[in-house]
C-alpha cells in the first residue's frame, strides 16, 4: 500500500509572481504529499539548471516544460515504487535525467517530484516530515538568521552586499529569539523612518534603504538592537550575505556604491575591519565562486571567529564541498535543495558537512512559496541554523510559523541552536 500511485502537478507562482512547479505524490494507501519548488536570484553558475520555457507567456518564465516531464518520463520512472525508497527514487531520476546539471528533465521537476515523496512517505508514516527524515532524536530548533536590510541583486539601492542579518543567539529557545530578532526588525523600520529613509522591503522582507555602505547598514543594526532593549554582541550578532560572484569581474571586486575596485585580499581585509568593529558571526559568499585562494586565505585570517559559509562556492554539491574542505576555503556550508536537485543528495551534502566539522546552515531562496519543508529539514539534520527571510511576508513567516508549531510540539524535549557555535 505504500507504493506511488500518481503524481500530480501544477504551476502555482512564487514570491516574485514568477512561475514554479508543485508536485503532490499519491500513494495506493490515499496518503499524499504536496511539495513547491523555490528559485533564486542571485544563482551560482555551477547549480543545478530549473526549466523554463522561454517565449513570451509567463516573460518566458513558463515551466511547462518542466511540468509536462513530471507527468510524462518521470512518472513512468517513479510511478509503482515504494515511496520509502528515497535515495532509490532519486538515483532513478538522476540517471533518466541523464545530465550533470539536470538540465534536460530540469532540477525544479525533479526537486518537486523529491521534495513529495519525502512528504507522502511522512504522511504515510503518520509522522512529521522533521521526525521522518531525522528519527526519533531530531529535536534541535535552529538559530534563526533574519534577514533585514537588503541590497545588491535584492534590491534597487546603492548597497553592494546583498543582505545583513540578525542572529538572536543569547535566546533560550526558538519562539524567544524570533520575537527579539521580530523586536530588532520594527525598531529598525522606526530608525529608518525618522531618518527619511525607504522601509520599503526587498525579495526577503528586509529592508532596502538608500544607504552609503555596508558599514552604515551594520550601524542602523546596532542601534536598533540597543533601541529594542539588548546587545550587539551577547543577545543578538549579525551575519553578512555579501553574494560576491555579482560584482566580481576580471579577477577584481567592483563595489559601485562604494565607487571602490579591489582584490581578492583587499576584500578580505575589508572583513576583517567589519568584523573588528560590528558582532559579525557569519561571512556568506564573500569571495567570488571561483576564487579558490581567495577563500582559504579569508578562512586562515578570519575562519576562527567567523563563520565563512559557501553558498555559490558549494552549491549545495559535494564535489565541490569535497574540495573546500580539502583546500580549508570555508568552514560553513549554505544548504539550499534546489541547487542540488534531489532530497537524498541534500541530505548527504549535509552529513559531509558535518562529518568534516562545517557548520550548515539550512536556507530558502530568493523565489519562495508558502512550503516550508526547510523547517523540518533544519530540525531533522540538527543543523541549527536556518536562513529564511526577514518576519515578513507570509512566503517567509511560513517557515518561522513551522518552526513556531514544532517548538511547541516538541515541548520539553525542544533544544535551540546548534550542538556547537
Amino acid at each position: 500500500m505504500s507504493q506511488i500511485a500518481e503524481l500530480r502537478c501544477r504551476t502555482i507562482l512564487d514570491s516574485r509572481g514568477n512561475p514554479t512547479v508543485e508536485v503532490d505524490c499519491l500513494l495506493a494507501s490515499g496518503a499524499e504529499g504536496r511539495a513547491a519548488v523555490p528559485s533564486g536570484a542571485s544563482t551560482g553558475e555551477f547549480e543545478a539548471i530549473e526549466l523554463r520555457d522561454g517565449g513570451t507567456p509567463w516573460c518566458g518564465k513558463g515551466v511547462e516544460k518542466a511540468l509536462a516531464h513530471v507527468r510524462g518520463e518521470i512518472a513512468g520512472a517513479v510511478v509503482g515504487r515504494d515511496v520509502f525508497e528515497q535515495e532509490r527514487i532519486d538515483r532513478a531520476l538522476i540517471e533518466l535525467d541523464g545530465t550533470p546539471n539536470k538540465g534536460r528533465l530540469g532540477a525544479n521537476a525533479i526537486l518537486g517530484v523529491s521534495m513529495a515523496v519525502a512528504r507522502a512517505a511522512a504522511e504515510e508514516c503518520e509522522l512529521p516530515l522533521y521526525r521522518y527524515l531525522g528519527g526519533p532524536a531530531a529535536r534541535r530548533l535552529p538559530i534563526p538568521l533574519l534577514n533585514v536590510v537588503n541590497g545588491g541583486a535584492h534590491a534597487d539601492n546603492n548597497i553592494d552586499f546583498q543582505e545583513f542579518m540578525l542572529a538572536p543567539i543569547g535566546a533560550k529557545s526558538f519562539t524567544s529569539g524570533l520575537r527579539m530578532g521580530v523586536e530588532v526588525y520594527h525598531k529598525l523600520k522606526r530608525r529608518l523612518s525618522e531618518k527619511k529613509l525607504s522601509v520599503a522591503v526587498g525579495d526577503e522582507g528586509g529592508f532596502a534603504p538608500d544607504l552609503p555602505g555596508s558599514d552604515a547598514a551594520l550601524e542602523f543594526m546596532t542601534e536598533a538592537t540597543a533601541d529594542a532593549g539588548y546587545r550587539a554582541g551577547s543577545d543578538l550578532v549579525f551575519a553578512l550575505d555579501v553574494a560576491a560572484s555579482t560584482f566580481a569581474k576580471s579577477g577584481k571586486y567592483h563595489l559601485d556604491g562604494e565607487g571602490k575596485v579591489l582584490d581578492g585580499d583587499a576584500m578580505i581585509d575589508r572583513y576583517l575591519r567589519l568584523a573588528d568593529r560590528f558582532p559579525i558571526t557569519s561571512i556568506e559568499d564573500g569571495l567570488a565562486e571561483d576564487d579558490w585562494s581567495s577563500w582559504s586565505r579569508l578562512t586562515a585570517r578570519l575562519g576562527e571567529r567567523v563563520r565563512i559559509v559557501g553558498d555559490d562556492l558549494f552549491v549545495t554539491q559535494e564535489p565541490r564541498l569535497r574540495r573546500g574542505i580539502a583546500e580549508r576555503a570555508a568552514n560553513a556550508i549554505l544548504i539550499k535543495l534546489n541547487q542540488v536537485g534531489t532530497v537524498s543528495e541534500t541530505l548527504a551534502a549535509i552529513r559531509l558537512a558535518l562529518e568534516a566539522g562545517f557548520r550548515v546552515i539550512i536556507s530558502h531562496r530568493s523565489g519562495e512559496t508558502e512550503d516550508h519543508f526547510i523547517a523540518d529539514l533544519a530540525v531533522a539534520t540538527g543543523a541549527g541554523w536556518i536562513k529564511t527571510g526577514a518576519p515578513c511576508r507570509s512566503d517567509r513567516n511560513a517557515k518561522y510559523n513551522r518552526l513556531l508549531r514544532i517548538e511547541e510540539e516538541l515541548g520539553a524535549a525542544a533544544a535551540y541552536g546548534p550542538l556547537q557555535m
